[in-house]
């Protein structure tokens, strides 16, 4: 039974039973023939405030259940343009961070280096890191798209150098993402000192704040990501918490003045024609989400990930080269 077989039998079961896999999408450790791998990355000793990131990627895959294969807004069905397995979770070391990171870089490379698109279920934000190190020893530097209430450039927390409020200024450090090629948006929240909000335009990152995204519009938001990263090598990273509480309650450091869920899978939508190469999506706490929205919406934007990944397939290939 080939692939897509596979991937088409699984429906035909009731949407609330079987495995939970990212929905329903068939767990594999192979990845011959893949072009998309969901890997769950279960750690969360990177937080600085509420923990429980470690339980994300079982909820979101949990959620995920009701996510079917055609995705109307793009008009593409991710079966016919992408293989799209579930990898399972990455082997992570509770409380060891640099143990950790090692075993998640070593689980992202092996997906990388078999030619697979690595989208990657957090996981407090500490974990991007190891992952853009994966994906760049394949790449080379990599511009990023970053969706955030928080800028995560810091240089330390209390100290420490390794958590998830520093891991895009170690990224840039060890030479992992080029920051004039990168954009993060929807920054917000109080701030201890007016230099906080600088701190990735000096090492060269473009940043729109939420506040300007409003005032610009998403059209306009979206053509300064293409301007900045072009057709260069790019991971594209969302933590949840860049929607309002609202529609994130369930996350590790939420943030008043936030997005609306349609505003942003507009947002996500926009990359099509994006060379991604990555992607991640983090901070997911399913015991603070009241009725699982915060889950529900994180597996809705990995799937419209997916669904970017294959119209933009289809936007370079045509129908001729399809999932297998």
């Amino acid at each position: 039974m080939d692939e897509r077989e596979d991937q088409g039998r699984v429906r035909w079961r009731p949407r609330f039973s079987g495995l939970r896999t990212f929905a329903r999408f068939p767990h594999r450790a192979e990845l011959a023939g893949v072009d998309v791998a969901i890997v769950g990355i279960p750690f969360d000793t990177g937080v600085t405030y509420r923990p429980g990131a470690r339980f994300g990627p079982a909820a979101v895959r949990e959620h995920s259940s009701r996510i079917e294969q055609y995705h109307p807004p793009l008009d593409v069905d991710v079966t016919e343009y992408l293989t799209v397995i579930d990898y399972g979770d990455t082997p992570v070391v509770p409380m060891e961070t640099l143990e950790s990171y090692q075993l998640i870089e070593e689980t992202i490379r092996t997906v990388v280096e078999g030619g697979v698109i690595p989208v990657g279920i957090g996981g407090d934000h500490s974990v991007t890191l190891p992952e853009l190190r994966a994906v760049a020893r394949r790449f080379g530097p990599l511009a990023l798209v970053h969706f955030d209430a928080h800028v995560d450039t810091w240089d330390t927390i209390w100290g420490t150098r390794y958590n998830h409020g520093t891991p895009f200024r170690r990224a840039v450090e060890e030479g992992v993402v080029d920051p004039v090629r990168s954009i993060q948006i929807g920054i917000r929240g109080s701030l201890g000192e007016r230099g906080e909000l600088e701190q990735s335009r000096e090492l060269g990152f473009a940043v729109w704040t939420a506040w300007e995204v409003r005032r610009a519009g998403i059209e306009r938001v979206l053509e300064a990501v293409r301007q900045r990263v072009g057709q260069h090598p790019v991971f594209v990273s969302f933590d949840i918490d860049f929607l309002d509480p609202a529609f994130a309650p369930g996350t590790g450091t939420p943030e008043v003045g936030g997005f609306a869920m349609w505003e942003a899978q507009e947002l996500v939508w926009g990359l099509v024609g994006l060379n991604i190469v990555a992607a991640d999506v983090v901070e997911v706490l399913p015991d603070r989400d009241p009725a699982g929205v915060t889950a529900l919406n994180a597996a809705n934007i990995v799937f419209d990930l997916l669904a970017v990944l294959a119209a933009t397939r289809r936007e370079r290939h045509g129908t001729a080269e399809r999932a297998e």
